[in-house]
């Protein structure tokens, strides 16, 4: 990491940085020339290497790879906008295009638009798709860990009335209880009471919001045949890890890329790469470094 940069020396006009332990990483609040301000941490040295949580997470899900990507490539995990330490934008501002916003202009106005490997989980798997779709002289590759993407056209009213349920009741409460159709037998009590509490502590409008455009409306890239048109637009690597073998198989025909992958994965639940940290580090490794 080279901490003459302008993320290096200091946190956006609040004064320099304190100095960082050897081999720590940076810390700082983002923006470029955006006024929201968003959370990451940078680290390590080599490929330029990008982490983005999904819905209702926070950088926090990639301890489990921090290490290892760190020692191996210079590392970003970035908290989207309203989650985790990241600033709070106004109702109205959820929609996928505003995150991958978000995202676009980091690159360009913290990173010099130098290009990233994109690795997103869940909601930030789309996020890194439509910014490769967007932007690709921005991204070289992108790594979808049970991405919300390509889901078959029957699951549409299911997604429907889990936006309704959002809506109409306590967002914390609705969310916990999608996550629980989600997990495996493997997933540790531990962490579904940490992926309910963070729900709670997060405001109401972020978590509904930020849901429904990803699943439903005519915009939505998720489901059916506009996930289908979507996918076949990426023009650069993309490797999805998922738990749906049906899924797996539709991706594997719409992927255009030659070195693109789809892997199904067995006794894992959504947070693939918590449920199963060594085995994903390891196809991380694998896949980038093939690259």
């Amino acid at each position: 990491m080279n901490d003459s940069s302008e993320f290096g020396r200091g946190q956006l006009g609040f004064g320099a940085a304190a100095a960082a332990p050897s081999g720590a990483p940076t810390a700082g609040l983002l923006t470029g020339s955006y006024p929201l301000r968003l959370f990451a941490t940078d680290a390590g040295t080599g490929r330029n290497v990008m982490l983005l949580h999904g819905w209702t997470a926070e950088s926090n899900d990639w301890c489990w790879q921090l290490p290892l990507l760190e020692s191996r490539y210079r590392t970003v995990a970035v908290d989207l906008r309203g989650h985790g330490r990241s600033e709070i934008a106004a109702s109205g501002g959820y929609n996928p295009a505003d995150y991958v916003a978000d995202i676009e202009r980091l690159i360009k106005d913290n990173f010099g638009g130098e290009r990233f490997v994109l690795i997103g989980h869940s909601m930030g798997a789309q996020i890194a798709a439509q910014l490769a779709v967007k932007r690709p002289e921005f991204v070289d590759a992108v790594v979808s860990i049970d991405g919300a993407l390509g889901f078959s056209a029957e699951l549409e009213p299911v997604f429907q009335k889990a936006a309704a349920d959002l809506r109409e009741g306590d967002p914390a409460t609705v969310a916990s209880a999608l996550f629980e159709a989600f997990y495996d037998n493997s997933t540790s009590s531990a962490l579904r009471r940490w992926h309910a509490r963070r729900a709670q502590g997060m405001p109401a409008h972020v978590i509904r919001e930020s849901f429904g455009p990803l699943f439903t409306g005519d915009g939505q890239l998720d489901v059916g045949k506009n996930s289908e048109l979507f996918l076949g637009r990426i023009r650069v690597p993309f490797y999805h890890m998922c738990r749906d073998a049906e899924q797996a198989d539709r991706m594997r025909r719409w992927l255009t890329d030659p070195r693109s992958k789809v892997d199904v994965w067995r006794n894992a639940g959504h947070w693939i790469m918590q449920d199963r940290p060594d085995d994903v580090n390891v196809a991380l490794l694998d896949w980038i470094d093939r690259l």
